[in-house]
């Protein structure tokens, strides 16, 4: 019998099943792409002209005079990003509506004509020092839309986007990733214009140009980017927080990618592309007043992380800065909160102290069994693989010996329905609290011989399930139904004064998102009034609750129409609240 004593802070098992293995197997992490990994989890900042006019995408008209925030500080931003658990910050250098949240040198739309300290701040400055104080790392986001510049949609404005590129890669010290926004192309402002201007964006932006310039300026700088040139990091196909239960870190180098390789990566890709699940604290990415008591709540947090750094992944989430230039404290004490809660499910390993054979099995496969002496409880499991040598693990299983007899805990207890798959930098196994003296890990099945380097066996506190806190409710005897595909009724027993539509779409594919909207109201059939029309922007990547606003209205019946859907014949939805 081999004894191992485990006295880190986060007492794991530190176990290495093929530790003479020196050959690679398939695609290999390089040293930046490590680095990323892990770091874990880092934050999201969306602040621009979106925060003052409340919407998610500006349409690229908005004043610059509306940008003066009463008490900036990025140093409070970087200081709650860092008791959250952050290890860096991304920040909208700029978002869609091409505000630029620095003094850039090529255009008048920026900061520099803002009233905020007399034209003279740089947001982006301030806020990659205050990184550097608090030992946090530092990125930009840059849209590659910009619906304010007058020749977005022709080659001279692709030369206007490198140059602003340059300014941030090379003003503001080391970037540890630029973001590249996959919304391209569409109605703006464009100078004046007001029009639609499409683009090819495989081709428009000119990727491996840019990409040439961005390795020369910042060697260290990973690449994000969700277009068909293949970036060091993946979206993940939704931003509702989480990523695949099955996670290879591999994709195909050329073409673009369907929904489900992001989601899931590809076991025979052929480059290193991990995933990276970027969601928000709140509802929407920018500050709306709205969503205040709408943070997510501490058991969505932790699922979340679950789902994110828990399957090979890591969590960019987002936080986004109120009208007065600081995080919102619901955010702040949830997101410290969350930090808290990570550190008191994973210091608490319930294994101090093994004894365990030699493993049993191929060069693909083994067992390995883990006993606690006594009956024990827990109710999460931890592996990682030594990624350097490449991702190899294709499907594992968890038993526990309880009774006299081993019982599974795959497809019974946790998410799986085809049994635990991949493994990655890290795999977190959620399950109902077990009590049991012993638990077998065992590999069923792998590409190259494994290389597990750590394994923890935990007992999380219980969480209750999110409730919804809205202070809204339904309207009593209401009824719902459907005019045509595309036209929905709800027809009320009596006469309502009402503001507020709120509409969550389907949550199983984007057939019958409604994009695009008109709602209107009666109080006799007859005469209708139009309340609300426009778009419900970026819902098909987040398809959360959209909330219409309007003057108090009294009416009997409302006509709610998709003007376009995201695809399909016919609307559909989650829900519907009015208020």
């Amino acid at each position: 019998m081999k004894r191992l004593l485990l006295s880190s802070m986060m007492l794991w098992c530190v176990l290495v099943l093929a530790a003479q293995v020196e050959n690679p197997c398939g695609p290999l992490p390089n040293t930046n792409q490590l680095r990323w990994q892990d770091m874990e989890m880092y934050a999201f900042i969306h602040y621009s002209l979106n925060t003052y006019t409340d919407q998610e995408w500006g349409f690229g008209n908005e004043d610059p005079q509306l940008f003066n925030p009463s008490d900036l500080d990025c140093r409070q931003w970087a200081r709650v990003c860092k008791q959250a658990g952050m290890k860096g910050i991304i920040f909208t250098a700029k978002h869609h509506c091409g505000f630029c949240m620095w003094p850039s040198a090529y255009t008048e739309y920026s900061v520099k004509n803002a009233p905020w300290k007399d034209g003279k701040g740089d947001v982006v400055r301030e806020l990659a020092e205050a990184c550097r104080e608090e030992g946090l790392e530092f990125a930009v986001y840059l849209s590659p839309w910009d619906r304010n510049h007058p020749e977005y949609g022709r080659p001279a404005y692709v030369t206007y986007f490198r140059n602003q590129l340059r300014e941030l890669l090379t003003n503001y010290g080391d970037i540890f990733e630029v973001w590249f926004d996959g919304a391209n192309g569409g109605d703006g402002w464009y100078g004046g214009a007001n029009e639609t201007r499409k683009i090819d964006r495989t081709t428009y932006y000119q990727w491996p140009e840019t990409y040439k310039m961005i390795r020369e300026l910042q060697p260290k700088c990973l690449i994000w980017n969700d277009g068909s040139d293949r970036g060091d990091l993946r979206w993940v196909g939704t931003e509702a927080g989480n990523i695949g239960e099955t996670n290879w870190s591999l994709l195909y180098h050329d073409g673009d990618v369907p929904y489900q390789m992001l989601h899931y990566g590809v076991e025979d890709g052929d480059v290193w592309c991990p995933g990276e699940t970027n969601t928000s604290i709140r509802p929407g990415w920018f500050y709306h007043d709205a969503e205040n008591e709408h943070v997510k709540s501490l058991s969505k947090l932790m699922d979340t992380y679950y789902k994110s750094v828990g399957r090979n992944s890591t969590l960019l989430l987002n936080f986004p800065i109120a009208p007065n230039g600081r995080i919102h404290p619901n955010d702040s004490l949830r997101g410290i909160a969350f930090k808290k809660m990570i550190d008191e499910v994973f210091v608490k390993n319930v294994v101090k102290e093994l004894s365990f054979p030699s493993i049993q099995g191929g060069d693909r496969g083994g067992s390995l069994i883990l006993d606690f002496g006594e009956p024990t409880a827990f109710n999460r499991f931890l592996a990682e693989e030594d990624i350097a040598k490449g991702q190899r693990v294709k499907k594992f299983s968890l038993e526990v010996f309880v009774n006299g007899e081993w019982l599974p805990l795959n497809d019974a207890l946790v998410e799986g329905h085809d049994g635990l798959t991949t493994i990655g930098h890290r795999r977190i196994i959620c399950f109902p609290t077990v009590k049991a003296t012993r638990l077998r890990f065992t590999i069923i099945d792998a590409k190259c011989e494994p290389v597990i380097k750590r394994m923890g066996v935990f007992l999380a506190p219980e969480l209750t399930a999110d409730i919804p806190d809205s202070g809204e409710k339904k309207s009593s005897a209401l009824h719902i139904f459907f005019g045509s595909p595309k036209q929905m009724f709800i027809d009320w027993d009596t006469e309502q004064t009402i503001n507020t539509f709120r509409y969550m779409p389907p949550q199983s594919g984007s057939d019958g998102i409604i994009t695009h909207y008109s709602l209107w109201g009666s109080t006799d059939w007859t005469n209708w009034t139009k309340l609300a029309t426009g778009e419900f922007s970026n819902i098909v990547n987040n398809p959360i609750w959209q909330t219409i606003k309007f003057n108090p209205t009294k009416v009997r019946v409302l006509r709610f129409e998709a003007d376009r859907l995201a695809s399909g014949e016919r609307m559909g939805y989650g829900d519907i609240e009015i208020k």
